[in-house]
């Protein structure tokens, strides 16, 4: 099977599955603030990720290009959509242009669309300094997230199998391709012992890509004859990958991830300690049931929510918002106490 036509297959196996609100962000209650003391008019949604300065906390996370004609409607609707919102964008892996320059044009088309946004370039760990170049050059980028994806290549039928020396190339990456290097896992989660390995070696920003999602080890048993249905329930769930990664080295800028669909999903994971916070699954399919207008409606409404619920919560910025208090139950206050993470401080956090 051609690269662009296993591309295209993801996308619509991706629509087909959907997300199944697997997060655990349900399992985050926040505490009421009968007197928060704010102004909607005063609440500022701007965050940093190292050296990027967003507009706002949510950006459309990586989901295609290098499938041919199909994947460039959907990269340049999603770009203008970004555009019209102010958001940050990030490209699907760009490996398929490397190898085959009739596709770069399926990439390109979102710095054409948004010339003045900010935009990730992809590539996946197997990448050479050089490629990781070539990737950020093709399309202008502001950053570069590096993806892991050990599970689904796995379980994809002609994934790869050889996964040695990968810390050791990102490292070497993020030493030499002159822009901020995220980390992004894409669907089974970040865990503090990764973080800490990717810390250690130079590496302060991550996507925690956290279970709950699109799951691409469900995607890939439908192109399998014998399915490895083991890996379709692995992962960290998002919430928890966000605490286990914050709390194995607070220095890290987080991004959170997998199955983030409300404005709500939002708040709950900047409060647990995420910059920001990307979407993809959720955009595309409005995406392809309402065309770029509706996706344009739908992300300007999500983050008149955010501000809504950040007046609330009696806080008028991002940082602010880390400090407010959650009270986690469930599976995932089970999770971070076996993983021996005090929930309770989360708890008693005082706002700011």
């Amino acid at each position: 099977m051609s690269r662009s036509k296993r591309k295209w297959d993801h996308i619509q196996y991706a629509l087909e599955t959907g997300q199944k609100r697997l997060t655990g962000f349900d399992d985050i209650k926040f505490v009421n603030q009968s007197l928060p003391g704010t102004d909607l008019d005063s609440v500022k949604l701007q965050t940093e990720i190292g050296e990027l300065s967003l507009s706002s906390p949510i950006f459309i996370n990586a989901m295609t290009g290098g499938g041919g004609e199909r994947t460039l409607r959907i990269n340049r609707e999603l770009a203008i959509a970004a555009r019209e919102t102010g958001s940050a964008i990030a490209v699907g892996s760009q490996m398929s242009a490397l190898r085959n320059p009739e596709e770069r044009r399926t990439y390109e088309i979102v710095r054409e669309m948004h010339p003045d946004g900010i935009l990730l370039a992809n590539m996946g760990s197997e990448a050479t300094v050089d490629q990781a170049r070539a990737a950020v050059e093709m399309i202008k980028a502001d950053g570069l997230q590096i993806h892991l994806n050990v599970v689904q290549e796995l379980t994809m039928p002609e994934g790869d199998r050889n996964f040695s020396g990968a810390l050791e190339r990102i490292a070497e990456i993020e030493q030499n391709i002159g822009v901020p290097v995220i980390v992004k896992e894409v669907g089974f989660g970040i865990s503090a012992e990764t973080a800490t390995k990717l810390y250690a070696y130079g590496i302060h920003y991550i996507d925690v890509g956290g279970f709950g999602g699109t799951n691409f080890a469900e995607i890939e048993n439908k192109r399998r004859d014998r399915l490895l249905t083991f890996f379709e329930d692995w992962g960290i769930p998002t919430a928890a990958s966000i605490i286990e990664a914050k709390s194995a080295v607070p220095d890290l800028s987080v991004i959170a991830s997998g199955g983030i669909q409300t404005s709500l999903d939002i708040v709950k994971g900047l409060a647990s300690g995420a910059a920001a916070a990307a979407m993809a699954g959720s955009l595309l399919k409005i995406l392809m049931e309402n065309g770029t207008e509706g996706l344009i409606k739908e992300i300007s409404m999500i983050k008149g929510e955010i501000a809504f619920i950040m007046t609330a919560l009696g806080v008028h910025t991002i940082e602010e918002l880390k400090q407010v208090p959650i009270v986690i139950s469930g599976e995932t206050h089970h999770w971070l106490d076996q993983r021996g993470i005090d929930t309770r401080a989360y708890a008693q956090k005082r706002a700011l």
